[in-house]
């Protein structure tokens, strides 16, 4: 399984009337994590759409535990659990500075050809280095 964390700060924009950070942000937060979790890997967004390979999101999941507030440093951790396929699953968990979890949850992308709009294989970079980390059943 490969893991990555980052950090996000709640921003006063960010939060509603009753100072929680609104529920929506975190599908921002996720990818954010989601970007930096690649780019770990030696994959860049901005790489993969230079080469013609898109990642829309097909799914998103996610349950809400706790509120994080105005201020709070959140740690949120990313995980690859499985090689993908034409899709590629990342699974999440969102901190706060008390190391209480606040929300899990889970998008799926599609690797998408930008010339056919196809779905496609990922790239073998991507792949090679997934392989360090997720053992083959």
């Amino acid at each position: 399984m490969y893991s990555f964390k980052t950090k996000v700060r709640v921003r006063y924009a960010e939060t509603d009337k009753m100072g929680y950070c609104y529920y929506g942000n975190y599908a921002t937060y996720f990818e954010i994590a989601r970007v930096e979790a690649l780019r770990n890997l030696g994959v860049s967004y901005k790489g993969l759409e230079d080469e013609g390979t898109f990642l829309p999101v097909s799914e998103f999941n996610i349950k809400y535990l706790k509120p994080a507030y105005y201020d709070d440093e959140l740690t949120i951790h990313v995980f690859i659990k499985e090689m993908p396929g034409v899709k590629i699953k990342f699974t999440y968990e969102t901190y706060n500075d008390k190391d209480e979890k606040l929300n899990f949850g889970d998008t799926v992308l599609v690797f998408i050809d930008g010339e056919s709009k196809s779905p496609k294989r990922p790239p073998e970079k991507l792949i090679k280095e997934l392989n360090k980390y997720i053992r083959h059943e």
